[in-house]
């Protein structure tokens, strides 16, 4: 799931002449570590064949607003901008930052709008950007590379690049995710294990920055090793949306290929893909059968997660719903052309639930792969306001740490529709070093969603304490988050969680941002610096400058 943008505070959007050449001057030292920005004549992407439909301004008296502010994620956060601006080109974001610069107003984008936390929906933005006009998907020759703009959602570059070319990126499960935050949190998916994180592609990055002089321009950075803003590039690999500038454009290109056929350039998906949901009952799961699921299911990750294994196209996550929904899920795919494909899921599915001591029905069924993929298995209906949070895994949870979850998630009272959902990860991710992209975890074998909805504002304050309770609980050892150890390796930015911020709630002494970023974090810092000095671009979760 994606996790979306935002930008700066009020007075460091409010640019005058005077705060320009106080804060060119004090940006000077990050600045310099780093190649300056270019002309943006130099750098812009060549332009479109055919004008693009003009921007479209929409205020709160327009019977537009609503639906353009009420488009989160999360019910718990709605945007009051004093506009949302309807783009369809890059040009056109330029000119909306300019102005909210030369005006002093904050600014925010959205693309898909699946913000799990209040950082696009943030009261202190004024000008949002909405980028969903801007959604093309298309292979561009100069740059033997796919171009997708920032508003695209995951489904729509899935399907175009299947049907077009018969090709795939590696991303996230929930098709209405939007492409520009996904991407830039270092997003992963079902063909991860196999092919690697989305960022593994990314070719290159075209950003909306502004400069020290405060001019808004746009800038394309690359991969190449001889690009002079790779740094900017390097940085949109994991550092997280809304940090460095708008990302309006990117370009995909699997790092070994060859040549300019565009079907030979992005991993190409499995023909089917076999599907198996194992539902176990909560009537029928105890605290030691609990307790076994959750171990089993740690054990073989942690023994089948290098690449190359049999069982590289498995994706696979283990949801561990509460008592009051009735169940909890492992849900698998692997790819159905291969000979053993139902061998290797018996294998899998023995493994995990087969000796935990608890009855078990299972489901199997083969699919087209897009048919599959194209599917939203998140859909959460009138139960639209919810708290998440994140972590990755390097090896399974403990039994103390089974039986914290167990007593939470027992809880025939707490009527939130929870869960926490163990998604299978680690192998060709794996393979890429930590300092290659801003995504510095490269050795985990798990991914940790927790997750709780329920419909009604009223009980807010109520569903919000269980879940810090729950995640303070489970990682009562290390401070109350998952500080990088042998078991933990922090936490994911697409799962954005303002609690890491507060002391209250993290108690390791480990920095919010050394939990997202780890090692990463001083190069981050460098590259905000250089490329949004005046720090135009931010909200609770963005990398601060040094």
């Amino acid at each position: 799931m994606t996790r979306q943008q935002q930008p700066a505070r009020r007075p460091a959007a409010g640019l005058t002449r005077r705060g320009l050449i106080g804060s060119a001057a004090a940006a000077g030292a990050g600045a310099a570590l780093l190649p300056a920005p270019a002309r943006a004549a130099d750098e812009t992407a060549t332009a479109t064949t055919t004008a693009a439909p003009a921007a479209v301004t929409v205020d709160a008296s327009d019977t537009r607003y609503l639906d353009l502010t009420s488009r989160g994620y999360n019910a718990r956060f709605t945007a009051a901008p004093d506009s949302v601006r309807l783009v369809h080109s890059t040009d056109q974001v330029v000119a909306v930052v300019q102005e909210a610069v030369r005006d002093g107003r904050r600014v925010g984008v959205r693309g898909g709008g699946h913000c799990l936390d209040g950082l696009v929906d943030d009261p202190d933005v004024r000008i949002l950007v909405d980028m969903s006009g801007m959604d093309a998907v298309r292979y561009d020759p100069a740059r033997r590379a796919f171009l997708v703009e920032g508003g695209a959602t995951l489904g729509h570059v899935y399907r175009t690049l299947y049907l077009e070319w018969g090709v795939a990126l590696p991303g996230g499960t929930c098709p209405t995710v939007g492409v520009g935050g996904h991407v830039t949190g270092g997003g992963y998916g079902a063909m991860c294990r196999q092919h690697g994180a989305v960022v593994d592609h990314l070719y290159a990055v075209e950003v909306v920055t502004v400069d020290a002089t405060g001019t808004a321009r746009a800038v394309v950075a690359t991969r190449d090793a001889d690009d002079p803003h790779r740094e900017l590039w390097w940085a949109h690999t994991g550092g997280g949306g809304g940090t460095f500038g708008i990302v309006t454009r990117y370009w995909f290109r699997s790092p070994d290929a060859a040549g300019s056929d565009p079907a030979t350039l992005l991993p190409r998906p499995p023909k089917t893909l076999l599907k198996s949901t194992v539902t176990i009952k909560w009537s029928d799961l105890t605290e030691a059968a609990f307790t076994a699921l959750v171990a089993d299911h740690g054990t073989w990750h942690a023994r089948n997660s290098v690449a190359g294994s049999a069982y590289d196209s498995l994706h696979s996550v283990l949801i561990l719903y509460n008592r009051v929904q009735g169940a909890v899920v492992l849900n698998s795919q692997i790819d159905g052309t291969l000979p053993d494909a139902s061998a290797l899921l018996d294998a899998y599915v023995t493994a995990v639930a087969g000796g935990i001591g608890a009855p078990y029905t299972e489901v199997r069924s083969s699919w087209p792969w897009m048919k599959t993929t194209l599917k939203d298995p998140y859909d959460t209906g009138l139960y639209n306001r919810t708290k998440s949070k994140g972590a990755y895994l390097r090896r399974g949870w403990s039994a103390a740490q089974a039986a914290t979850l167990y007593g939470y998630l027992s809880d025939a009272g707490y009527d939130g529709h929870a869960g926490i959902l163990l998604y299978s990860y680690g192998g060709k991710v794996n393979t890429v070093a930590s300092s290659a992209t801003a995504l510095a975890q490269r050795d985990s074998v798990l991914k940790a969603n927790f997750t709780t909805y329920w419909p009604d504002a009223a009980s807010d304050d109520r569903h919000v304490t269980w879940m810090r309770n729950l995640y303070r609980d489970l990682y009562a050892d290390t401070g109350g988050v998952p500080v990088p150890n042998d078991t933990n390796d922090g936490s994911y930015i697409n799962y954005p969680d303002t609690d890491l911020t507060d002391p209250a709630w993290n108690t390791s002494g480990v920095s919010w941002q050394s939990l997202y970023f780890k090692d990463n974090l001083a190069r981050l810092r460098a590259v905000k610096a250089a490329w949004d000095p005046h720090n135009v671009f931010h909200h609770r979760l963005s990398v601060t400058a040094p």
